[in-house]
């Protein structure tokens, strides 16, 4: 089968143009956030991959009222403000906790 250079140009600018259409559509995917009240949300995969813990551990925290958390259509939201002050009131409780064992 033979194509002509005219024919191979054209078909290679109708790929580029629908691979450029599919980077702008990832572009804007990967730079929407969910946000409430105008703060960033995250879900659980988020949150798992952020403090590097297992779900159980995530559903722990959430048990134990350690980290408020929003469920909005049965799916689990944290407010990263909230994740931060855990973040925070952790980080805290284990230096503290170091500090009063050294004499």
């Amino acid at each position: 089968m033979y194509i002509s250079k005219e024919d191979f140009e054209a078909w290679m600018e109708r790929i580029m143009y629908r691979f450029d259409k599919q980077e702008k559509t990832l572009d804007k995917m990967s730079k929407r956030r969910n946000m409430l009240d105008g703060e960033i949300l995250l879900d659980n995969q988020d949150l798992c991959q952020l403090l590097h813990i297992s779900k159980r551990t995530l559903q722990r925290y959430r048990s134990t009222g350690e980290l408020p958390f929003q469920t909005v259509y049965k799916k689990t939201y944290y407010k990263e403000s909230d994740v931060h002050k855990f973040i925070r009131e952790n980080f805290n409780k284990g230096k503290n906790d170091k500090n009063s064992e050294t004499p």
